[in-house]
């Protein structure tokens, strides 16, 4: 009893973070080893620890540039200050992640670097949400507000993510083919300009389809009244088509190798392109598509490496240099923290710290109307 009472105040040493992980692992494994403890109480004190100091946490993401910059300016640094390993996942889709999701075993998967509000309530709306300690993640205080602010009302007033980055879904073009003043000149009905046909792209995720359409039929995206214009609309830019991209990769590939001259694309993988030395324009058209995109923290995680990792991604030196690797702006405060130059020429970049200028998916509109429309556009796809 006297052993397992110790054992139990190591325990509790580890959790108050009077030791650190390393310490603790090794104070249990030494203090085992000198008891000559097998089985008993050392094996669920064992179980106990593992459970208390994870080897691993799972993260999630969109791949491409975007993993890279995390792996290179987060996970890797993370590791060595802590000992646990990121095991580092992608995926193309959110409708396909989320399928994965909602098949695994709890805690299976940990973190998710998830799209949008929108995203944000459909896990919570499916029980995936957590309450993270805010706590322990004191860097929450160097972000945006209003980012944070659109993700509490979902989870009462908590938070199950932390902000991490925001962008646009604009449009890019290829400047031996489209000038500037012509990509201006049309806006969003550069994409369905019927010069372009064969050489036009489009991203095959319904939310952004129907967006544009309702841009192209002069409506407003978060309140649309015709939808039989929307979806006339998206026929006919399907009929225009090369074909629907699914992933950041593939859009690069098809900009890079001028399979397409006309596409929507994020503001983040076009930078990426021009930095490569790629003659790509990019415009955010009168009332484009901005989103936020957030480090979700699913059910079944451990909390506590999750929580710990979320803090150092959030400061600063590791924010702003993932920043300057995916080429997405942080949703570090540029109040309150301060960016490099780098950062500030980003596209979709606010100095203000208020984002007022962007306009966002409203989460109620678009989950209420997820079932009809997502179902339609796939009809749509298929050429019905």
């Amino acid at each position: 009893m006297d052993d397992t009472k110790r054992y139990e105040r190591l325990l509790e040493r580890y959790r108050n973070g009077d030791i650190d992980r390393r310490g603790f692992l090794g104070l249990i494994g030494a203090a085992g080893l000198a008891a000559g403890l097998v089985g008993g109480p050392m094996t669920m004190l064992a179980r106990q620890a593992r459970a208390a100091t994870p080897d691993q946490v799972r993260f999630d993401g969109w791949g491409g540039v975007v993993s890279e910059a995390f792996r290179e300016y987060a996970f890797e640094p993370y590791t060595a200050k802590t000992g646990i390993a990121v095991v580092d996942g992608t995926f193309g889709g959110a409708d396909e992640y989320l399928a994965r999701v909602k098949a695994s075993q709890p805690g299976e998967f940990n973190i998710a670097h998830l799209s949008g509000v929108f995203d944000y309530a459909r896990y919570h709306n499916l029980g995936l949400s957590t309450t993270l300690n805010e706590d322990n993640i004191p860097n929450l205080k160097l972000v945006i507000t209003a980012l944070m602010d659109a993700f509490r009302p979902i989870t009462g007033g908590a938070l199950s993510a932390a902000p991490y980055d925001y962008g646009t879904t604009g449009i890019a073009y290829n400047r031996k083919h489209v000038s500037d003043d012509e990509a201006r000149a049309q806006g969003a009905n550069l994409l369905v300009n019927p010069d372009f046909k064969g050489k036009i792209g489009g991203w095959g995720e319904w939310k952004t389809r129907i967006w544009y359409a309702a841009l192209q039929t002069g409506q407003d995206p978060n309140g649309i009244e015709d939808m039989d214009a929307v979806w006339d609309k998206l026929r006919e830019h399907r009929d225009l088509l090369l074909k629907y991209w699914n992933s950041g990769a593939e859009l690069m590939s098809l900009l890079a190798e001028e399979e397409i001259y006309v596409t929507e694309a994020w503001s983040g993988r076009v930078k990426a392109l021009q930095e490569q030395g790629h003659d790509i324009g990019y415009l955010d058209p009168p009332g484009g598509l901005a989103w936020q995109e957030c480090l979700f923290v699913i059910k079944g995680s451990p909390m506590a490496a999750c929580e710990e990792l979320l803090n150092f991604m959030l400061e600063p030196e590791v924010a702003i240099a993932v920043a300057e690797g995916q080429n997405y702006p942080p949703a570090l405060d540029p109040t309150k923290v301060e960016l490099t130059d780098k950062v500030r020429a980003l596209p979709a970049f606010d100095p203000t710290g208020t984002l007022e200028s962007l306009n966002f998916f409203d989460p109620d509109y678009w989950n209420s109307h997820e079932g009809e429309w997502s179902k339609t556009f796939g009809r749509v796809q298929k050429g019905y």
